[in-house]
């Protein structure tokens, strides 16, 4: 393997996969009604699973499940009546994590999920402050060529099966996870990726709360920079 997966900060930062389901209802920020997180560390050659969480969120009630989000994912406002609510479920994930240690967040389009997170940070400050690996432009880099680079399409063109239940959170991450790995694993033959830094520069995303009021959402972290390596995931 080449130098990406020696390097010691790659080595030492856990690597979050989330995803989130949510409901948009007309005038209002996305609410999410389903998340997922898988946490990954590379150790020995070899990823390992360091911690799962996975909730159904009650949405409040000015963003009821409608038909369409039902069609899309599965869920019903009967089986989302008795969820726990944004504060309970994602209080408890934030509770896994743990301040001053390294961790990223993996997304395939981390835009949706970092937009939630940052609507959703009184409930999860910890989650809020961890910066964010978006699939798609590493896989743009890695992967060039593809008529496009949805999750439907990356898992066709690394032969991964795609779940029954694509859609919902738990199964998007697993599959999301595999795309990672089959990425981690081309950018360690690639000599422009030898170490987290040059990932980073490529397809990190700044969490909102980490940047000045000024910044965009979206700004790339320049090489060598640490705010990914404030926060942590047992």
């Amino acid at each position: 393997m080449g130098g990406l997966t020696q390097d010691p900060a790659f080595l030492a930062t856990t690597f979050v996969v989330i995803d989130f389901e949510a409901t948009t209802p007309k005038g209002y920020p996305a609410q999410p009604i389903e998340v997922a997180a898988l946490a990954l560390r590379y150790e020995k050659g070899a990823w390992r699973a360091a911690g799962r969480s996975a909730s159904l969120i009650r949405p409040p009630a000015f963003a009821p499940v409608t038909p369409a989000v039902t069609a899309q994912n599965g869920l019903t406002p009967e089986q989302l009546s008795q969820a726990p609510g944004p504060a309970e479920a994602l209080g408890a994930l934030d509770r896994r994590f743990t301040a001053n240690k390294p961790y990223l967040l993996v997304a395939q389009h981390a835009a949706t999920e970092a937009n939630i997170i940052h609507n959703q940070r009184e409930h999860c400050p910890t989650l809020a402050r961890i910066d964010l690996l978006d699939t798609i432009p590493l896989a743009k880099h890695l992967v060039p060529g593809l008529p496009n680079y949805k999750l439907d399409t990356l898992l066709a063109h690394f032969a991964i099966t795609q779940p029954t239940d694509r859609h919902r959170a738990y199964a998007d991450v697993d599959v999301t996870a595999q795309v990672f790995f089959r990425l981690v694993s081309a950018a360690d033959e690639d000599t422009q990726l030898s170490d987290l830094a040059a990932l980073v520069k490529i397809a990190g995303r700044t969490a909102k709360c980490n940047m000045p009021d000024q910044g965009g959402l979206f700004d790339i972290q320049p090489p060598g920079g640490s705010r990914h390596m404030q926060t942590g995931l047992r």
